[in-house]
């Protein structure tokens, strides 16, 4: 880990500030528990396994300040929104809840979804039950840091048996104000029986240099299902950290859906704990990548009980002197006998100077299990393109029809329609070659 120096001063004004606000003394004790982490461990260097590609010396090396409240007209929200869906949506501005732009009114019967500032003034036992239980931060720095910060965020709390079909929005926004840090915090409790659809939207309104360290905590109880989306729409300066912790109960269901269009550098985790007998865990991610832009994801899958089942699909498309991270790890403990897990990774590489860093990982202890896992690394195909061009078809309406079937079974498995068609439209226009619209053109 790289020491603080200097800018240790900054980070310790801006969290003594910070606490000066802070009424709950459980969550000081949190918050105090993270900065000392956090303060111990640094920033990490590629030195460290999990970030030998990824070189975070950029935001380590800046003094970010914590963002503030901000007005936003409701037409800069407009295009962010999920067209079509006019359900419960909340919104924060610079890690700040706005109410004005939110719509929390005829919610479900069976949910409740808020500030987590202020739910943790209204009912601290519930928060406080699950809150900072999944996102251990004794060895990763980012999550050390969030918990340090941590003040406002989202809560969505699905009463057990309750069903919610429609999808629960979540939009994280950061103005042009330049050079600021937000730490949101996302905790969602599924109940038991429940079924849930959330998504997590993250944007900049601009071109702003930022820093986003953002946490979500999901606790999935016995037979409930949960399906997640993770929008990623920062700016093409922009610094985002995310990881997502998740605990399944027995025979319960939970689907990741990670989707990364933009950010300069975006390091995506995901930890999911198999907790009950029966589970069920899939992992499912597309990346698009430009210009010098660097996606990581690293992804835990641990199985530690009898028969469950996770299934986990990464694909990412690089073009320029774009960089992929690809690690992705499945642990079977020794009492999850007739575990079946399947893993795949799958890269694009539409230039010669795109890379890709690609490790698939088993630990396997026990002895009845199925479990596969594969990466592969290419390049459009030269006959595939011929063919299509001797069909009539322009060289950037050819390598658009490939890239699309390459990423088309991930868009078949997004259930938001709004999700996927939008996709979809992207997917149609963007790295189609020289001359091509690049990432950070493409309309919300």
């Amino acid at each position: 880990m790289t020491q603080l120096g200097e800018r240790h001063d900054v980070y310790l004004t801006a969290f003594e500030s910070l606490r000066l606000n802070e009424t709950s003394s459980q969550v000081a004790d949190l918050q105090a528990q993270g900065f000392a982490r956090f303060s111990a461990l640094g920033f990490p260097t590629t030195k460290l396994e999990r970030w030998r590609f990824t070189n975070v010396s950029a935001i380590a090396s800046s003094d970010f300040a914590l963002g503030e409240a901000e007005e936003v007209e409701s037409s800069a929200v407009t295009s962010y929104e999920l067209e079509g869906v006019v359900g419960p949506q909340l919104v924060f501005v610079n890690g700040h809840f706005t109410a004005e732009l939110s719509r929390t009114n005829d919610l479900p019967a069976g949910v409740e979804i808020g500030s987590l500032a202020e739910a943790l003034t209204s009912k601290p036992e519930t928060v406080l039950e699950h809150l900072g239980s999944l996102a251990q931060f004794n060895s990763q720095p980012f999550t050390a840091l969030n918990t340090a910060f941590l003040h406002d965020g989202a809560i969505v709390h699905v009463s057990d048996h309750a069903i919610i079909e429609m999808p629960l929005h979540l939009l994280f926004l950061t103005t042009d104000a330049p050079d600021q840090m937000n730490h949101p915090r996302v905790l969602v409790i599924a109940g038991e029986n429940s079924q849930v659809r959330v998504v997590e939207s993250y944007a900049g309104l601009g071109n702003a240099r930022y820093f986003t360290n953002a946490v979500t905590e999901v606790v999935v109880r016995d037979s409930a299902v949960v399906d997640h989306y993770k929008l990623i729409r920062d700016s093409g300066t922009a610094y985002h950290v995310g990881s997502t912790h998740v605990r399944l109960g027995r025979s319960s269901s939970f689907s990741s859906h990670s989707i990364t269009l933009g950010g300069e550098l975006v390091c995506n985790d995901v930890d999911a704990e198999l907790m009950g007998e029966g589970g069920d865990c899939t992992l499912n991610g597309l990346y698009l990548v430009d210009a010098r832009r660097l996606v990581d994801n690293h992804t835990t899958i641990r199985h530690m009980n009898p028969h469950c089942t996770s299934h986990e699909l990464y694909k990412g498309i690089l073009n320029d002197e774009a960089r992929g991270v690809f690690n992705g790890k499945i642990i079977v403990a020794i009492d999850a006998q007739k575990t079946d897990a399947k893993q795949t990774n799958k890269a694009l590489l539409l230039s010669e100077d795109a890379q890709i860093n690609t490790k698939p990982e088993l630990e396997i202890f026990a002895d009845d299990v199925k479990c596969t896992h594969g990466a592969t690394v290419g390049q459009l195909d030269e006959d595939a393109l011929f063919y299509l061009r001797s069909r009539g078809l322009e060289l950037d309406q050819a390598r658009s029809v490939l890239i699309h079937a390459f990423a088309s079974d991930l868009l078949q498995r997004i259930t938001i329609d709004s999700i996927r068609s939008q996709l979809d439209a992207i997917l149609l226009q963007q790295l189609r070659g020289s001359g091509g619209p690049t990432i950070d053109e493409q309309p919300a």
